[in-house]
């Protein structure tokens, strides 16, 4: 089922890290919806980031509290149950918050899944890709527009400032980084999941999750579908085939 979402860019500005991991603080801490908003924005306001940053604008920083805001305190209706076993996997995992982040991310804005899927394809081919070749690619999917630079752009910058891509030294072009060993079942299948909320019909072959380009910064354990299953009760198995098994989302 394709939603709004699924078509949609609206990544506007570099998302970090730090203001991810702020975010499930202040979920997890109890605050409201109001109440985060607001802490996002003296958070991220008293941040200069790197070197290279000048403090945040106003209305740079509104964008970015805007995405924050929607990709954990307040998610499309859809992704609700996602976002309250992401939270609470977090809340049991906190040194492995960065998967957690990259599914969320991922299934509000598949825009940034789409980037990573692009990246992580030409990384399977080659030690570098430039930004050049993967909007390029991302044109083929979206058309050219000129939104597709800019915000493409964004997208890649938050993937150095997340440390899964390395600048090299030519400018505009990235090496991979080392990728981050996720060893639970659960974040596995989460992942999963929120390769199928990215996607627009919801279902995907087994196999191709377990060499999903789109999770390049991540190596992860190969998991039957029986096993995705028993970790994850919003994912369906379909066997096809002699030995081949889909995996979908019941509610779509």
């Amino acid at each position: 089922m394709t939603v709004a979402r699924h078509n949609s860019i609206g990544i506007k500005q570099v998302i970090r890290l730090e203001w991810m991991q702020q975010t499930t603080r202040l979920l997890l801490a109890g605050l409201d919806t109001k109440g985060t908003r607001q802490a996002l924005h003296d958070f991220i306001a008293e941040q200069r980031g790197d070197a290279n940053d000048h403090k945040q604008s106003a209305m740079t920083r509104a964008f970015v509290v805007n995405n924050l805001m929607k990709i954990w305190a307040s998610p499309e209706p859809e992704l609700i149950t996602f976002r309250d076993a992401s939270l609470a996997c977090l809340r049991d995992n906190p040194s492995m918050a960065m998967s957690l982040h990259w599914g969320m991310v991922s299934a509000v804005y598949p825009f940034w899944y789409n980037v990573a899927r692009q990246t992580g394809r030409l990384l399977a081919l080659q030690d570098q890709v430039t930004q050049a070749q993967i909007i390029h690619r991302l044109k083929e999917q979206y058309g050219d527009r000129q939104t597709i630079f800019r915000y493409s752009q964004y997208v890649l910058r938050s993937f150095v400032a997340w440390g899964v891509l390395l600048d090299a030294d030519t400018n505009g072009c990235y090496a991979k980084a080392t990728p981050l060993t996720i060893a639970s079942n659960t974040q596995v299948a989460l992942l999963y999941e929120s390769a199928l909320l990215a996607t627009p019909d919801a279902k995907i072959a087994l196999a191709l999750l377990q060499n999903n380009p789109a999770l390049f910064p991540f190596q992860l354990p190969a998991l039957s579908g029986s096993i995705v299953s028993q970790h994850n009760n919003r994912i369906d198995v379909v066997r096809y085939g002699l030995n081949d098994e889909l995996l979908k989302l019941k509610s779509l």
